[in-house]
Order: C-alpha cells, then sequence, then structure tokens
C-alpha cells in the first residue's frame, strides 16, 4: 500500500491530494474503488473526492475504462507554474541575446510527453511570422526543439514517448513517419550537436534548436532559431545559427549543473 501521509489536518484536501498524485503515476485510468484500496479511504468519500475534483476540471471519469485520469485542469496548473519557475527567468536573457546576435525569431521550450510545448518567445524586427507563439503545442518529432531534447533520450525512452500513440502525422508532407525513422533523425542531430528541420511545421520555415541538459543528463529544456529556409539556405549561414543555438543551451546546461554534450542516450551509449 502506498505510504500517504494524510495528517489530521484538512482531510478531504489531504486525500484529493493523494488521489492526483496516485493518478499522475498512471497512464490508464483507475477505478473509485482501486483508488480507495490503494489510499486506504473510505469508498463513500472516495467517489465524492473524485467528484469535486471532476467538477473543478481536475479529473475526469472515462465510462468505457470505468475509471478515472488527470484532466486538462491539471495541465493548466502545471502551465501556470511553468511561466513563472526559474526555469525561465534563467532563459530569458539568453534568449534575447540568441535572437539578437542571430537576428532571427528565437524560441525556449520544453517536451510534454509527446509534443512541445513553447514557453518564451523573442522576435527582432521584421521577422517572418511563425505558428510558433507561447503556449503553442506542436509534434515533437516535427519540430526541432522537440527532436534536440528527444535525441538526449535513450531509444528506449524514445519508443516508451511514441509507442503507444499514433502521433506520427505530418504537417506538410515532411518529417518522420515511423519510430524508425525517428532514430534515425536523432542519431544525425546527436552527432550534430543540434538538430535541424526544413519545412517539416511550415512550408518555407527552418529551424534550428539545441537541448538544455540538467545535472541527472536528462534534458529539460531547448532553445531554437526558426527563419525563412530561402534566407539561410546555405551550410554555412546554418551551421553559424547552430553553433550560436548550441551555445545558448550550453550555458543554461551550465547554470544548472549539467555537462555539455552529456545525456541519457551518451550514457546508455
Amino acid at each position: 500500500m502506498t505510504d500517504v501521509s494524510l495528517g489530521p489536518r484538512m482531510p478531504a484536501l489531504r486525500h484529493g491530494v493523494a488521489i492526483l498524485r496516485l493518478l499522475a503515476g498512471r497512464t490508464e485510468p483507475v477505478g473509485a474503488a482501486a483508488i480507495a484500496r490503494r489510499l486506504d479511504l473510505p469508498r463513500s468519500s472516495t467517489y465524492q473526492i473524485l467528484q469535486v475534483l471532476a467538477d473543478e476540471g481536475l479529473v475526469l471519469h472515462i465510462p468505457e475504462a470505468q475509471g478515472y485520469t488527470l484532466a486538462s485542469g491539471v495541465f493548466e496548473l502545471g502551465t501556470a507554474y511553468l511561466r513563472h519557475q526559474p526555469l525561465e527567468h534563467l532563459a530569458r536573457p539568453l534568449l534575447r541575446e540568441l535572437s539578437s546576435a542571430v537576428r532571427h525569431t528565437a524560441h525556449f521550450g520544453m517536451l510534454y510527453g509527446h509534443e512541445v510545448l513553447y514557453l518564451l518567445k523573442e522576435q527582432p524586427p521584421h521577422a517572418a511570422t511563425l505558428v510558433t507563439d507561447i503556449g503553442v503545442r506542436l509534434p515533437a518529432q516535427l519540430t526541432a526543439t522537440g527532436r534536440s531534447m528527444l535525441a538526449m533520450l535513450s531509444p528506449q525512452q524514445v519508443t516508451a514517448t511514441f509507442g503507444t500513440h499514433n502521433v506520427f502525422i505530418d504537417r506538410t508532407g515532411r518529417g518522420p513517419h515511423s519510430i524508425r525513422e525517428l532514430k534515425e533523425l536523432l542519431a544525425a542531430d546527436r552527432a550534430r550537436g543540434w538538430s535541424i528541420e526544413d519545412g517539416h511545421t511550415t512550408d518555407g520555415v527552418a529551424c534550428i534548436a539545441a537541448a538544455v541538459i540538467d545535472k541527472h543528463a536528462m534534458p529539460v529544456a531547448s532553445f531554437s532559431v526558426s527563419f525563412l529556409a530561402g534566407r539561410e539556405s546555405d551550410e554555412a549561414a546554418r551551421a553559424r545559427i547552430g553553433r550560436a543555438v548550441h551555445d545558448a543551451a550550453a550555458r543554461l546546461t551550465r547554470r544548472l549543473g549539467g555537462t555539455a554534450g552529456s545525456s541519457r542516450a551518451a550514457l546508455a551509449g
């Protein structure tokens, strides 16, 4: 049985938090009876708390599975936290420097399951209009931002992220269409030191990104630069942007106690 310290104060609130934590650790819906048993709660109280959490948009009842799972309200709370967390405060000045140095739009984002969530954006005057903006989520395998972080995961972690999801769709007819194709791209990204995508999310727009690594050798975020592909078409120009993006990521990596170039994928290899 899970060791949950409920304490004497505000038991209903503590029980609700315990339920949310339990559901956060499950990939499939969990029945009310199983929740009550796992947390050693009365069934009647469990149903009442679940109803309150459902009314507040924090859990969702799945009738077909006869169970409960986390709802979008939890994500909204999480993104509210993300907007204020220290990682963004550390990244913002680096993002401004990066955008100013390359004279293109720069983004800062992180993985959210098999998608990328964009947290910050710096855009110089007269920059190209892009689909990426703060709060936007895009398929991770189609974006350089997402691939730069996926490249720092082990093959097993990549498979676990995509294996149960039918996510290999495309927006422009380009991009990987299978786990195998994705892993080939990630291997090339890892060897290069940054990821490049050209027209995978928007026709005519290219992007270069590099991952930020924390002290646990895990990718926690990514810096990226987006630009009209025709303006920076030669390899030398793209390598210049790649080095600038890689430098920004390496600087934040060091501030987080990580080591540039280290990752779970590298350690596993």
